[in-house]
C-alpha cells in the first residue's frame, strides 16, 4: 500500500510547488542578491548590531532577515520591494540611534538598563523577580563564569544586552554562601542536624544557625535552607 502511495505521488509538488524546476536558478541569483544586501546592511549598522543585541537590535535584526528571507524563494515578492524595506530599517535605525545618543532617559526606554541580581552574594530579590529569570539558567550563568556559591560574587549585573556582569571578592574575602552546583538545593532543610553556616534556597541569605528547627529566612519568609558553602574560585 505505501509502495502505491509513494507511485502515485506528485514528487514535483511535492519538491517544487507550484513552481518549475527552472526557479532554482532564479532562487540562487535571488539568494546571493539578498545575501549581500544583508552583508551591507549589517556594515552600515557597525559592529554592535551584530554582537550584543539589545531588544531594540534584535528587533532591527529580526526586520532585516525577514525581509531578506522571502524574496529568496517567492516568486511573488520582489527584489525591490525588499531592499526599500532594507533602507527603511537602515534609516529608522540610524534615527533611533541618534536620539540614544542624546537622551538618556530614551536609551533606558529603548535598550532597557542595567540591573543588579546579586550584592554582598546575595540575591537582590526585588530586581531578580522582575527579570523573571529561572534560577537554574541564571546558576548556569554563574558556574560559565567561575562562581560555584554566591559568596565569592560581590556583585552580578544583569546589563540590557542581557549579558551577566560578575564582580568577585578578593580570595580572602568570600564569605559562606549558597551552592549552585548541579543538585546542590536538591534537598532542603527545616531541621538541622548540627550547628552551623546555612543559605535559604530561595534568596541566598546567610547566616550561622544551631541544631534544631531552622525557622523562617528574615530577609523573604521562606523555610527551606542548605548547609553553605565557603569554597574559594579556582582561576
Amino acid at each position: 500500500m505505501l509502495s502505491v502511495f509513494l507511485i502515485h505521488l506528485d514528487w514535483k509538488e511535492l519538491l517544487m510547488g507550484h513552481e518549475e524546476w527552472s526557479f532554482i536558478l532564479e532562487i540562487i541569483l535571488r539568494t546571493m542578491i539578498m545575501f549581500l544586501a544583508i552583508i551591507i546592511g549589517l556594515r552600515i549598522l557597525g559592529k554592535r548590531g551584530v554582537k550584543q543585541l539589545s531588544i531594540f537590535e534584535l528587533v532591527v535584526i529580526i526586520g532585516l532577515g525577514s525581509a531578506a528571507g522571502d524574496p529568496m524563494f517567492n516568486k511573488d515578492v520582489g527584489i525591490i520591494s525588499s531592499l526599500m524595506v532594507f533602507v527603511v530599517i537602515i534609516l529608522l535605525y540610524s534615527i533611533v540611534t541618534f536620539f540614544i545618543g542624546k537622551s538618556k532617559r530614551f536609551e533606558k526606554l529603548v535598550e532597557g538598563k542595567s540591573i543588579c541580581l546579586i550584592r554582598d552574594g546575595e540575591f537582590s530579590i526585588n530586581n531578580f523577580q522582575k527579570e523573571n529569570l529561572g534560577s537554574d539558567e541564571f546558576f548556569a550563568e554563574l558556574r560559565l563564569k567561575g562562581v560555584s556559591q554566591l559568596g565569592q560574587v560581590e556583585m552580578a549585573i544583569e546589563e540590557s544586552s542581557g549579558e551577566i556582569s560578575v564582580f568577585f571578592f578578593e580570595n580572602q574575602s568570600v564569605k559562606y554562601g549558597l551552592p549552585i552546583m548541579p543538585d546542590s538545593l536538591d534537598h532542603p532543610l527545616k531541621n538541622l542536624n548540627k550547628e552551623g553556616h546555612y543559605s535559604c534556597t530561595f534568596c541566598g541569605h546567610t547566616e550561622h544557625k544551631k541544631a534544631g528547627t531552622a525557622g523562617k529566612c528574615p530577609d523573604c519568609g521562606k523555610e527551606e535552607w542548605v548547609a553553605s558553602s565557603n569554597k574559594k574560585r579556582v582561576t
